[in-house]
């Protein structure tokens, strides 16, 4: 969850994590129980690291990269896409038909995303920030990933001042509910 660096490299290991977990649901077979285990896992990582990009990593492109209101805008939008899958296969079991369709998406969504990010934003933002700036945006983004939700809130507030009150609360509520239900607890 928190890996220490810049803010690059934070978000860059997590998104090395989820497609390590995206690697061995695809290795497993169709139905098998720990492929929802893995969908649950995958979902809490993308989940916090979502929030955390939502509340700092895009303001600051907002701020530092010239047209950063229209990247941050497509890259929300690429969450929102995201989040919406989540949602509906937070509801499926591996054996649902829905699921292999739905986990589907969501890797193509999440990897095409991640490509983005990881060849046209990041380098802006590495080329327009001082190398202090990311590292201090890379602290903010591990403090919010340590309250942040597991669980997708599709209808939640994606921007400052909103999502920086809500999220630390309705993280609590996931974590909670995680503990009680055993979600996210490898096996």
């Amino acid at each position: 969850m928190g890996h220490g660096g810049n803010v690059i490299q934070e978000l860059t290991t997590d998104h090395r994590e989820v497609e390590e977990i995206f690697g061995k649901i695809e290795m497993l077979p169709p139905g098998s129980k720990e492929r929802k285990d893995l969908a649950d896992q995958a979902t809490i990582e993308l989940v916090r690291h979502s929030i955390a990009e939502e509340a700092y990593l895009y303001p600051a492109v907002r701020e530092h990269i010239q047209g950063g209101d229209a990247l941050a805008d497509k890259e929300l939008e690429d969450h929102a896409k995201a989040e919406q899958i989540m949602k509906d296969l937070e509801g499926c079991q591996a054996d649902d038909p829905r699921f292999d369709t739905l986990m589907t998406q969501l890797m193509s969504e999440i990897r095409s995303h991640v490509t983005d990010e990881e060849q046209n934003l990041f380098p802006r933002l590495e080329a327009a920030c001082t190398p202090d700036a990311l590292m201090d945006l890379g602290d903010k983004v591990r403090r919010a990933k340590k309250t942040a939700p597991t669980r997708p809130h599709p209808s939640a507030p994606d921007t400052p001042p909103l999502n920086k009150l809500l999220a630390p609360g309705a993280g609590m509520v996931d974590r909670l509910r995680d503990a009680m239900s055993g979600r996210g607890k490898e096996s």
